[in-house]
């Protein structure tokens, strides 16, 4: 081979080693980046559902709360809360009908 194809050869080769450990570092830097935003997730879902346990148990306790006061309400007067809930029942009733009759199908 004339020197000048060595020398092309030769700087071939060198650009294919170092194109070559580029890579390996490109894979290397972009497993550890992914390795670290895995993890960073993961860390948020945990914080996120240690919060939500929080929200829920005190939802939990509100509406067991809300419960035992419509209970007792109910049994203090059980009249009236008939009377509430078919109150309540007849305005829905009419509100649902109301709004099927203004679009006929």
């Amino acid at each position: 081979m004339p020197p000048k194809a060595d020398k092309i050869a030769a700087d071939a080769a060198d650009a294919a080693d170092d194109l070559e450990h580029r890579a390996a570092n490109a894979k290397a830097v972009l497993g550890d980046a992914a390795r670290r935003a895995e993890r960073a997730l993961h860390d948020g879902v945990e914080t996120v559902r240690a919060r939500s346990r929080v929200y829920v148990d005190a939802a939990g306790h509100q509406l067991d709360t809300a419960q035992k006061y419509v209970v007792e309400r109910v049994k203090e007067r059980p009249v009236t809360a008939m009377a509430a809930g078919l109150g309540v029942g007849l305005l829905l009733g009419m509100l649902l009908s109301g709004r099927n009759n203004r679009h006929p199908r």
